[in-house]
């Protein structure tokens, strides 16, 4: 939830050659949301570790739950981020990012080492291969976005790139999932939008890097492919109740329509495109924001879930 209006903060910053100061200033507002509710679920994880520890556990050792532990870190870098981007250095935004940044390193570490430990002949290792995946594992790239302005630009490069080097291998963790298993639940669909945010935040990032335009480009491309083949696979996603893997579509949208934006600098024709994009981005997270209200209100969410990965 807070990487998706974290992302959209950062989408409309990117708007501010179309819109100025309002772009800015809705950004800056997006941000701060965002901040809050981060404080929000933070406050609402530690109590939860106090007062249901047994559930926290089963948690960490579910087959897919348990990469989800890296949202949290990467919420840190992303709120840090658009704090940078709109403040510039603070002290709170660099502890925030340092912070944030070494648990994505830890959070990946473990699971990298995981693969290693399990037994891979069994279906449950498998069940766990899910473009959920790729929060920890290719959640890597998200300090470049910020990184060089705080002042750690070789931190960031050596996270990009450890997130570069995993990227393709969770993909075919995730291929050899599929050959093996099938596709991952019904209700976890909404999920393989997920697939969009590697190459989309890895060009972002390869901006602030220096990365060559040209491979940018191909990376945009490659999003736009992965954009293509998730809305074909998850067609059917507004068909089932909506639950809290709907937000997995939320970040790596965002991230898309900020490449998309910032591709469109210096193309005329194409910044259009990238507008439209930002306003139906825009709308799909306002409207999750909206669903998940409803839900927690009407409480048919944060109950347990059905039994199964």
């Amino acid at each position: 939830m807070v990487m998706g209006w974290c992302g959209l903060s950062l989408a409309w910053y990117r708007a501010e050659f179309l819109w100025g100061g309002v772009a800015v200033r809705v950004s800056a507002v997006l941000g701060v949301m965002a901040a809050c509710i981060l404080i929000a679920l933070m406050l609402a994880a530690v109590a939860r570790l106090w007062w249901f520890p047994e559930a926290v556990r089963a948690d960490l050792a579910h087959p897919v739950r348990h990469v989800f532990v890296a949202t949290l870190p990467a919420s840190w870098v992303l709120v840090a981020t658009v704090g940078a981007t709109h403040w510039g250095f603070s002290w709170w935004a660099d502890a925030l990012w340092m912070l944030g940044s070494a648990g994505l390193l830890l959070v990946s570490g473990v699971v990298v080492v995981s693969w290693f430990r399990s037994d891979r002949s069994q279906d449950r290792f498998w069940l766990g291969m899910t473009p959920a995946l790729f929060i920890p594992v290719v959640g890597n790239v998200l300090p470049a976005l910020a990184g060089v302005g705080l002042g750690h630009p070789i931190w960031a490069a050596v996270q990009f790139g450890l997130a570069a080097l995993l990227w393709p291998v969770a993909c075919g963790l995730m291929g050899w999932r599929i050959r093996r298993l099938g596709m991952w639940p019904q209700r976890l669909l909404p999920l393989t939008f997920i697939t969009v945010a590697p190459p989309s935040v890895l060009a972002l990032s390869g901006l602030n890097l220096g990365l060559p335009h040209w491979i940018v480009e191909g990376l945009w491309c490659v999003a736009l492919l992965f954009l293509c083949g998730a809305a074909f696979v998850a067609r059917g996603v507004f068909k089932q109740a909506f639950g809290m893997p709907f937000w997995g579509m939320s970040f790596p949208l965002a991230a898309f329509s900020a490449l998309s934006l910032a591709l469109s600098l210096d193309r005329v024709g194409a910044q259009d495109w990238a507008l439209a994009g930002l306003v139906l981005v825009s709308g799909l997270i306002v409207w999750l924001g909206v669903a998940t209200g409803l839900g927690i209100w009407q409480g048919r969410l944060l109950v347990p879930e059905p039994p199964g990965p």
